[in-house]
């Protein structure tokens, strides 16, 4: 399933739905995403992001930026954490519904023995479903291993000033988030010590594989202001791209 192009022909129902509902019975339109596992979490955030979420436009001088309702961060993590913990025995893809208020992800699967929905939103070791995905994921840095992914969706929307998702269990687990519509206030983040470039430096320094988004989450900034950052420090001449968008990484330069 990681590498295969079809892995429905080994795994029935092995891919992912998304749809877009006026009402729970009213379904506007829908696709699916097929191929190995690591493509389909790329191209779900990416038909998510480009068909599904309306971003609110702002500019910073003439910098135009865009903010989806659901934080980038948070939504990647959830969605790879969906795929990742699947029970794909039960043959049934997992299912991503889009209203105007809410998007709710859906996966099935079961809890670990004696586990609560209370015990998997709190403080947990690590207990992956599926093992080998979980450890293919994490070599390639789409997660991590230490059973941190609820608490770095909710860290995200924090830092994004969005509310955090309802999480329950039915048959599989579902996260639902709110999708406030684009101008309603939120909550801003207090200042955070340090400056926001040498932080991300020490941050690269240390693991010049890191994302815009993993960023954001460990120095507790927004992915616009975290860009920024990254841009300033490209034109000082004190950071370094080298490779593609995907499969390149960051050096840090004397």
């Amino acid at each position: 399933m990681l590498f295969h192009d079809e892995p429905e022909r080994v795994v029935t129902g092995a891919y992912v739905k998304i749809g877009y509902f006026r009402t729970d019975s009213d379904l506007l339109y829908h696709d699916e995403i097929h191929g190995d596992l690591f493509s389909q979490v790329e191209k779900t955030l990416d038909l998510l992001l480009t068909k599904y979420l309306r971003a609110g436009i702002s500019y910073e001088g003439i910098q135009r930026l865009e903010t989806f309702p659901v934080p980038e961060a948070a939504l990647r993590e959830a969605v790879i954490n969906a795929i990742a913990h699947k029970d794909y025995a039960s043959g049934i893809p997992i299912q991503i519904s889009v209203y105007h208020n809410k998007l709710m992800i859906w996966n099935a699967g079961h809890l670990p023995q004696d586990w609560t929905i209370e015990r998997l939103t709190a403080k947990h070791a690590s207990s992956p479903c599926n093992p080998d995905i979980a450890n293919a994921f994490f070599r390639v840095a789409f997660m991590e291993s230490w059973g941190r992914g609820i608490d770095l969706i909710r860290n995200a929307c924090r830092v994004a000033g969005k509310p955090a998702p309802a999480f329950r269990w039915d048959n599989g687990l579902w996260v639902e988030f709110a999708l406030r519509e684009a101008g309603t206030p939120v909550e801003t983040l207090g200042k955070t010590p340090g400056k926001t470039p040498a932080r991300i430096l020490e941050l690269l320094q240390k693991n010049p594989n890191l994302t815009v988004p993993e960023i954001s989450l460990r120095i507790l900034k927004s992915e616009s202001a975290v860009q920024r950052s990254i841009l300033k420090l490209q034109i000082s001449g004190r950071l370094k791209r080298a490779g593609s968008r995907k499969s390149g990484h960051w050096e840090v330069l004397k």
